[in-house]
């Protein structure tokens, strides 16, 4: 399919699932009451349904499809660089350094959200960048299969380091927390939105800058140094960048895995990599794709919210599983 009409089918979709989140939910609004909210004049009649969707599910939507487009970019990213295409923030320990140091400012603190949280979310996630590099940046011939293990490991090194924390913490904070680590878009408010929207709006200028560049890793190390390219600081340019993305949507909406894995998986297939509107067209299909979970977490269960990262992990179980299934056949046939 051409990138063009891909991008053109995806604003589509965007669209349509943007006004559907203003739509559904535990208070069901028509068309006409969400057109009323965003474009007309309010009434006696629609000041409910405005507060609704401006007070409540405008910012949540706004935050699912910026987590969706930022978790998708980080996981490209990681890809890229390692030419893995099953490589995300979870395999490399950052979403896992990103919890652990929010985690460690929620027990200590009692801070719920805000600005704290994203800086230690982020400097969590540069622990695990810099234990990363420590243990595979020595060795440039064997340098990803060492960040691939060596990710792996920290993820799970601090993810016990997390239930530790939560161990010790007190056993009325302990459930909230847990219902963080889990995923959830309920803490959306308009004045913490500025900072996961510049940290992915900045991110996405700076990948398509290094669009070449990247292009030029996915040919290998030797290919990518004969054109020029320092690989090693650009891979490490690029570890940051997604460290600073997946901090900046972990200290809001907390641990949201295979999103980073699947989606980069699902635009490859239909376009390809390298790109520059390949790279658009994942951050978007990440966002359409948080909406769409931020929509079944809230319609689910009646009266109550199921966390994010139990749907993405169930949907992204269930896509790689039909994905060994059809290349399997595949290759029996």
């Amino acid at each position: 399919m051409k990138p063009s009409l891909l991008l053109s089918l995806v604003l589509s979709v965007l669209v349509v699932s943007f006004i559907s989140a203003l739509t559904i939910g535990a208070a069901d609004l028509t068309f006409n009451q969400v057109l009323l909210s965003l474009f007309g004049n309010v009434d006696e009649a629609g000041t409910v349904a405005h507060s609704i969707i401006w007070q409540l599910r405008m910012p949540r939507s706004i935050l699912a499809f910026v987590a969706g487009c930022g978790l998708a970019m980080a996981g490209l990213i990681l890809q890229t660089i390692t030419r893995n295409p099953l490589a995300d923030p979870y395999l490399f320990g950052i979403s896992s350094g990103a919890s652990f140091g929010v985690v460690i400012v929620m027990t200590l603190t009692g801070v719920g959200f805000g600005f704290y949280l994203s800086f230690a979310a982020f400097l969590g996630s540069l622990l695990a960048i810099s234990l990363l590099l420590l243990i595979a940046g020595f060795n440039r011939h064997q340098q990803v299969e060492s960040m691939l293990l060596a990710g792996v490991a920290l993820s799970f090194l601090f993810s016990s380091f997390t239930s530790l924390m939560l161990y010790w913490s007190d056993p009325q904070a302990v459930s909230a927390i847990l219902f963080w680590t889990l995923g959830s878009f309920s803490r959306a408010q308009w004045d913490l939105l500025w900072f996961p929207c510049l940290v992915v709006i900045s991110c996405l200028g700076l990948m398509l800058a290094k669009q070449r560049q990247l292009n030029a890793v996915l040919l290998g190390d030797e290919g990518a140094v004969t054109l020029g390219v320092n690989v090693n600081r650009l891979r490490i340019t690029m570890l940051l960048l997604s460290s600073i993305l997946t901090a900046s949507i972990v200290a809001l909406c907390g641990g949201i895995g295979f999103v980073g894995l699947m989606i980069p998986h699902i635009v490859r297939f239909f376009i390809g990599q390298g790109g520059r509107l390949s790279l658009i067209i994942t951050a978007l299909v990440g966002g359409v794709f948080m909406l769409w979970v931020d929509i079944a977490s809230r319609v689910i269960l009646d009266n109550q919210e199921l966390p994010i990262g139990i749907i993405t992990a169930a949907v992204g179980s269930l896509f790689f599983l039909t994905l060994l299934y059809v290349r399997k056949r595949k290759s029996v046939i």
